[in-house]
């Protein structure tokens, strides 16, 4: 079998990475495992409620969404009363539905 040069940035397999872990950088990334992020609710003792719109802006996007509990690290109950908060502060004007 003859030896063939692939061009730089090219791998053996489909994945597209050289472990073939289907990821570009491998298993892991580089410094160190990943750390799992800890609900700030939970940490803090932090009151979920739909007149603090200072603290529900927070977990809201630009365009208006609901950000995910993978994406806040916010554990399930806390993302459930979140989600509520945020949804009666939108019926009641205190936050917008969407921007323009």
């Amino acid at each position: 079998m003859a030896y063939v040069k692939r061009p730089q940035g090219q791998s053996t397999s489909q994945s597209g990475s050289a472990e073939g872990h289907g990821r570009p950088g491998g298993r892991f990334k580089k410094g160190g495992p990943i750390r799992k992020k800890v609900c700030r609710f939970c940490a803090d003792k932090i009151e979920i409620d739909y007149k603090n719109i200072s603290l529900l802006r927070v977990f809201i996007t630009e365009r208006g969404k609901i950000l995910s509990g993978r994406v806040t690290g916010s554990c399930a109950k806390h993302q459930r009363e979140l989600d509520r908060a945020i949804k009666r502060a939108r019926m009641i004007a205190l936050l917008p539905f969407t921007t323009n």
